[in-house]
């Protein structure tokens, strides 16, 4: 099953976050339980941004300013181009508006770590500026995210406030800084434990996922969505990634970066990060808004693995055929 799936570039993870999506639509949490989750979840957020610190090497961020151009321009792609997208699709007429809020949640999130770093490497990109930038993304996604959150989401509805901010400063930013802070004396424990760690990230965001729906089916949420709204969702979704893999194709070609660093621009510059998106919908969303806001992010991450994974195997084997035609 493991090969299968591998051969057809569906991520295992997408599996286990489904499956949370059935366990929390046949056995939501409920009382107690509910309360227990909670708890849970939130200790989750807080150790996944503990170690989203402890792994940025303060090294990646000085060398990251001294490739500047590339830098500010994923950036754009991540914080500016991005969003533009998700305003225009909430504004699509008759278009559900839960719909519109988790497209727009999706556009205004940090760009992924690991697997941008992986397709610019398979791709045989400027790793190192991947490194960076993808980086620089997750650490300024920290203050930019809920801050365009609270100015095009949830400000709108009257629900950002002092008790909010307070919210996303000890969930997200002080774990965060706390994390590097203490880099210098737990970096190498880190580095030892990785197959621990990964358990540690990656179930934080399975809970999360299993509260956030079960307060949601608990609320009537598949009383409300139908399958009409799932395509709507996927079609939305794969638009636009496709949107933007076109135009960071052609913004790295108008500012006239290397192809290495070309590669780094698409790649840094389409994804979403899952593993920042849904603990940020459990701080900036209320319980049973969660479920909807994070569905076009699961449809997203799944699209982005598949499809950058083609584009990055096809970048290498023309560099390779390249290769190969100058020695000969």
């Amino acid at each position: 099953m493991k090969r299968l799936l591998t051969r057809l570039n569906i991520d295992t993870y997408i599996i286990l976050l489904a499956s949370m999506v059935l366990l929390a639509s046949i056995l939501p949490a409920r009382g107690i339980g509910a309360t227990v989750a909670g708890i849970c979840a939130d200790a989750g957020i807080f150790a996944l941004f503990f170690l989203h610190g402890a792994r940025l090497s303060r090294q990646a961020v000085v060398d990251g300013a001294r490739h500047w151009r590339l830098h500010l321009t994923v950036a754009a792609m991540t914080f500016v181009i991005f969003p533009l997208c998700g305003i225009a699709i909430r504004a699509i007429p008759h278009l559900d508006p839960a719909i519109g809020t988790g497209m727009l949640f999706l556009t205004l999130l940090p760009s992924t770590v690991q697997s941008s770093i992986a397709f610019t490497a398979m791709a045989r990109g400027n790793v190192a500026a991947a490194v960076c930038s993808a980086s620089f993304s997750n650490l300024a996604g920290i203050f930019i995210t809920p801050l365009l959150v609270a100015l095009l989401i949830t400000g709108k509805q009257g629900g950002f406030s002092v008790d909010a901010v307070m919210t996303i400063v000890f969930q997200l930013l002080l774990p965060f800084l706390a994390g590097h802070f203490l880099r210098p004396w737990i970096a190498e424990w880190i580095a030892r434990r990785k197959t621990m760690l990964m358990v540690v990230d990656r179930g934080s965001i399975l809970l999360v996922v299993y509260t956030a729906f079960s307060a949601a089916v608990v609320e009537g949420l598949w009383a409300r969505i139908s399958l009409a709204y799932f395509g709507t969702v996927a079609l939305l979704s794969a638009i636009l990634l496709t949107i933007v893999l076109l135009l960071s194709r052609e913004v790295g070609r108008w500012f006239g970066f290397s192809r290495e660093d070309s590669i780094v621009l698409q790649f840094c510059g389409s994804k979403k990060s899952l593993a920042s998106g849904v603990p940020m919908a459990g701080v900036l969303f209320t319980a049973p808004q969660i479920g909807v806001v994070i569905l076009p992010l699961m449809f997203f991450h799944q699209f982005q693995l598949m499809i950058c994974a083609v584009l990055a195997r096809r970048y290498a084997a023309a560099i390779e055929r390249e290769e190969i035609a100058t020695a000969g």
